[in-house]
């Protein structure tokens, strides 16, 4: 996946310029220490930017460093200064745009529960072998499946899945790292 994604609105700059919104996967490396996140989510809610997906765990125990992963949507322009932005952060290491840095993979985990009897029941359960699905709970009447992959099959699996008994999500949001020799 590189190059951006060719999801969003079309925005007419008054100037009969169209400015086409995309979808980003940004990388940031920050200490992990209180407060953190709280300036990360700040920045993007005091400037009006919207997060599609956040996650965040620690990834350098010896450094004590974590890795946030924010997908946000907007012009080229906004997406520019939401890096810059981030890179000004005092306790942010590295900022990176997975999506314009090169190959990566992005991933998403969620967890969807199915409430069924009969032929929706024996459907869900192909649906879920379809999608490599994998069946954690399981009662008389209902399924708890674990399915990972891009957030576009996710959101497949969601949309095959509503009419055979779809009662609840869980999901983790994207986690993303670049392919080959890169590192962070």
């Amino acid at each position: 996946m590189s190059g951006a994604k060719e999801k969003g609105s079309v925005y007419d700059t008054g100037a009969g310029v169209e400015v086409r919104e995309e979808s980003h996967t940004i990388g940031v490396l920050v200490d992990n220490e209180a407060g953190v996140l709280a300036r990360v989510i700040g920045l993007f809610a005091g400037r009006g930017y919207n997060i599609d997906s956040l996650t965040v765990a620690e990834v350098s125990p010896k450094t004590h460093q974590s890795r946030i992963t924010v997908v946000t949507r907007g012009t080229p322009a906004v997406i520019a200064q939401i890096k810059a932005q981030l890179d000004r952060l005092v306790p942010v290491h590295k900022v990176t745009d997975l999506t314009v840095e090169g190959p990566h993979v992005e991933r998403e985990l969620m967890l969807i529960k199915v409430v069924g009897k009969g032929d929706k029941r024996v459907e869900a359960l192909r649906v879920a072998d379809i999608f490599r699905a994998r069946a954690v709970d399981s009662t008389n009447e209902s399924f708890v499946f674990e399915v990972t992959g891009n957030s576009e099959k996710l959101n497949a699996f969601v949309n095959l899945m509503a009419p055979l008994g779809l009662t609840d999500i869980s999901r983790t949001g994207v986690v993303a790292i670049s392919r080959g020799s890169e590192t962070f």
